[in-house]
């Protein structure tokens, strides 16, 4: 064996417990009942056993399953869309309700096939979610829009409690990573959001083992907090095909831990870091005080609601 496979073989501590308990299958048979996607799934995160078996929680795929770009380091598939079902909110909606979530994250496949980008149909889905589930806390994952900021209004008029958009990787890599995106235009983005709703949390995501140097995160951290990102999340690139991306190195758990406390020091408000962290990893834990203070008092009237009909 060379030494350049031993480096990149996949050590010990990226190693996934499979759990399918009932509540994942159960979840599992729902999605596909309601006919929903989960970038859970389709992306092929390695969380996917914990957030559905014990966590109990999902994130929400809108848009179809089918994306525009081709980014080189994801597995959801590329093509032609081909739907966009209006009734699709009211349905995530519906299993938001059946799975008792407290928190919802709603991302969805880049559809530059639209004038919006998908912005209308995300605002939707926040709003049906609300409707049935008054206490869920609503998180959303859009694509840049094309820099649309119109679009950006629309979807932030539903006021969700975090936007979330990931800058993916640093700057000198994003050519090579991502497919019709720029890393200006997503700080662009963030920027824009905190201009529209100033106390709206906002967050971005990044991969490392690309071939990113400590300095270019560094850098890119300094980038997201001039562009007022609130929180940061950094997670371990993992090539889901043979056909995407190579893996230049795995990072130790240890690294993670010290970029966390680099990335607090920085000025984050909160940062995720760690080999199996994706962008919506424990994302309930990250939204605003007063978001909390919305849930909990939901939860309040919920119980005692439930005590007066017992």
């Amino acid at each position: 064996m060379s030494k350049r496979e031993e480096y990149v073989r996949k050590p010990e501590w990226l190693k996934i417990k499979l759990n399918t308990n009932k509540n994942y299958t159960g979840l599992k048979k729902m999605m596909r009942e309601k006919r929903l996607h989960t970038v859970c799934e389709e992306a092929k995160c390695p969380n996917i056993h914990e957030c559905w078996a014990v966590r109990k929680t999902a994130t929400f795929m809108i848009l179809g399953r089918i994306c525009t770009r081709a980014c080189r380091f994801c597995a959801v598939q590329t093509g032609k869309p081909t739907e966009l079902d209006w009734q699709e909110p009211e349905r995530v909606a519906e299993s938001v309700e059946i799975m008792g979530l407290r928190h919802v994250v709603v991302t969805a496949v880049a559809r530059d096939d639209l004038e919006d980008g998908g912005a209308a149909v995300f605002a939707e889905t926040i709003r049906a979610i609300r409707r049935r589930n008054p206490g869920c806390t609503v998180e959303v994952l859009p694509s840049d829009m094309k820099g649309d900021y119109e679009s950006l209004h629309t979807l932030m008029d539903a006021k969700p409690d975090i936007f979330n958009h990931n800058i993916e990787t640093v700057r000198r890599l994003t050519p090579r990573v991502r497919a019709k995106a720029t890393y200006d235009r997503s700080l662009e983005l963030l920027k824009r959001v905190k201009e529209i709703a100033p106390d709206t949390p906002t967050k971005s995501s990044i991969m490392v083992g690309l071939g990113e140097t400590k300095e270019e995160i560094l850098e890119a951290m300094d980038d997201l907090l001039a562009h007022d990102v609130d929180i940061l999340t950094i997670g371990q690139y993992l090539q889901p095909t043979r056909k995407h991306l190579k893996v230049e190195r795995y990072y130790r758990p240890e690294e993670f831990a010290e970029l966390s406390r680099i990335a607090r020091e920085k000025g984050f408000k909160h940062c995720q870091a760690g080999p199996l962290v994706r962008s919506s990893y424990h994302a309930d834990e990250q939204v605003s005080e007063a978001a909390k203070r919305r849930r909990e008092q939901y939860e309040k009237h919920y119980i005692q609601k439930a005590a007066d009909q017992s």
